[in-house]
């Protein structure tokens, strides 16, 4: 994650970090050893075994972004730390920011904002994806299931996987939903019922990922973070689709993974349900008006249609929706800059969202 210091400010900047530790669900500080993750599979491409300054958690796949703020080691003020975060990682990082601002770790009350140097977004899921609904979230509310979708299969098989707790399965995996105690010892064959019938367990209680990536998750928690005038703030945004004669298609059928082709489709024709209201003020639907009555209400035809269309959130890389990975703009815009050239960002500014990109954004790998 760095020392803390820029390259520009030479040599002799530089920090090493020995015996790390997280905290853990009870906030007990354990070893960094004790994490788990998929097999040997690294999220970053084995960085962290190129550079013991760099540090790459595993948080479980799962997991709400809130739970996953607290799984980073110990620094200070003096000591701040560059954070990489990339899709939900993002704004989990974002969301420790902030607890640190707000001195919510126990035990630890000199903590600040200022312990955090720099956040770099790689695709962060700022305000949420339209991916949620296809999956199966309810675009009415952004919190609730739909009762046939494939997260209810998700569901199901987290909730079993959890519950027949085999040792050496969830030692190559865990989702990071441990302190919901679904173990078979634990919660017995009528808590598993309870469980499946979903009475009880973190899709429940909306304490999963997903409720935390729809639009309304995204806003509910943008209104509690901040961007602090301190910290120096960088986000690349993606895409994997082009527009063919005004419409938005997936860029090619080759350079995106099979998983995620079918997906970039369904995005790229984004249409928020008629029956449903608007997930944020100031969205609206362009088959509802004709350009007189646009007039009518005094607005301008080209911003109008600039920023209250679905067309806005149709261009994607078919996870998130590329206008969500600029910068928090739901409910409310922070601080933003779009960057084409990288004379554009200098000299550097904290307090404000760098959006390095191109015309068209960079393409997703």
């Amino acid at each position: 994650m760095g020392s803390g210091h820029f390259a520009g400010e030479d040599f002799g900047k530089a920090s090493c970090f020995r015996n790390l530790q997280v905290v853990d669900w009870d906030n007990n500080l354990i070893p960094l050893r004790d994490l788990e993750k998929l097999g040997s599979f690294s999220y970053f491409a084995g960085a962290e075994k190129k550079d013991e300054r760099v540090l790459v958690p595993d948080l479980g796949s799962l997991t709400s972004i809130y739970d996953r703020a607290w799984h980073y080691p110990e620094w200070d003020e003096d000591h701040p730390i560059h954070f990489v975060g990339h899709s939900a990682g993002t704004q989990v990082v974002r969301v420790l920011q902030q607890m640190l601002a707000d001195k919510e770790f126990k035990g630890y009350q000199n903590t600040s904002e200022h312990w955090i140097l720099s956040i770099t977004s790689l695709s962060g899921a700022f305000n949420g994806t339209t991916r949620t609904y296809f999956d199966g979230m309810q675009p009415d509310d952004g919190k609730t299931m739909k009762p046939v979708s494939l997260i209810q299969l998700c569901r199901i098989g987290v909730i079993m996987y959890d519950w027949l707790d085999i040792p050496w399965l969830k030692a190559y995996y865990n989702f990071g939903f441990d302190h919901f105690n679904m173990s078979r010892k634990k919660l017995g064959l009528w808590g598993l019922v309870d469980c499946l019938l979903g009475n009880a367990g973190p899709f429940t209680a909306g304490d999963w990922i997903l409720s935390d990536l729809t639009l309304q998750g995204s806003m509910e928690m943008n209104r509690r973070l901040q961007t602090f005038p301190d910290t120096f703030y960088f986000s690349y945004a993606t895409k994997r689709t082009r527009k063919i004669l005004g419409v938005t298609v997936p860029s090619d059928i080759l350079g995106i993974h099979p998983l995620l082709f079918i997906r970039a489709l369904q995005m790229s024709q984004w249409r928020h349900p008629p029956d449903v209201p608007p997930p944020y003020k100031g969205y609206r639907y362009m088959r509802e008006y004709t350009y007189s009555q646009i007039r009518s209400y005094g607005l301008c035809v080209e911003a109008f249609e600039s920023i209250c269309r679905d067309k806005d959130w149709q261009d994607n890389d078919g996870a998130l929706n590329t206008i969500s990975m600029t910068h928090p703009r739901l409910p409310f815009e922070h601080p933003s800059r779009l960057v084409v050239n990288d004379s554009d960002c200098l000299p550097l500014q904290p307090g404000i969202w760098l959006a390095l990109c191109t015309s068209n954004f960079l393409q997703n790998p």
